[in-house]
């Protein structure tokens, strides 16, 4: 039998997309006085470069930024994270009186060392269930000293960009768990 740990902490991590420019500065006020500070923020990917699922309900051109914060987490706050990204969301829909079905996007996850978590509402094969109606994936792995796709792996997160993103991540929570000691 196995002694049971407590995990290490993660580093919080969230994908904000959106046709409009003010709803990037809104998530930002609201996650920072939640969640703290972003301590990484990577430049402005498209949505559409890689895939046009989201065009029908958010728009033909929908700039992306990802977003890492300094306060590490416990991966179990997870599950109250995509639930508070998910009412964000509602709010901001309800505050901006867009024209758009969806005019803020927020998916949050975490970065460990050896792994990229993204949260979801919805069930799949590849997916578990954490609690209180939420899921998470592997979206990709660290091994070899590179991230390494899965089946499952959205396209953009596969980029060369994104990797980049998320190896300065890594790199930052190597550091602050370093320091830390």
């Amino acid at each position: 039998m196995g002694d049971i740990k407590s995990p290490s902490p993660v580093l919080l991590f969230t994908a904000v997309f959106s046709a409009e420019t003010a709803a990037f500065a809104w998530a930002k006020q609201n996650m920072e006085e939640k969640y703290g500070l972003i301590a990484l923020e990577s430049g402005l990917f498209h949505v559409e470069d890689f895939t046009d699922y989201y065009a029908a309900t958010m728009g033909a051109v929908i700039p992306k930024q990802l977003w890492a914060f300094e306060r590490l987490i416990a991966p179990a706050e997870l599950p109250a994270i995509k639930r508070q990204t998910n009412e964000w969301e509602e709010q901001y829909k309800r505050e901006s009186e867009s024209p758009l079905v969806r005019p803020l996007n927020l998916d949050p996850g975490y970065l460990d060392l050896g792994k990229f978590i993204l949260a979801s509402t919805k069930d799949h094969a590849h997916r578990i269930y954490l609690s209180d109606g939420i899921f998470a994936e592997t979206t990709l792995l660290y091994t070899q000293k590179q991230w390494k796709a899965l089946p499952w792996s959205y396209p953009d997160y596969q980029s060369a960009g994104y990797q980049e993103f998320l190896d300065k991540c890594r790199a930052y929570l190597t550091e602050v768990r370093r320091t830390a000691r």
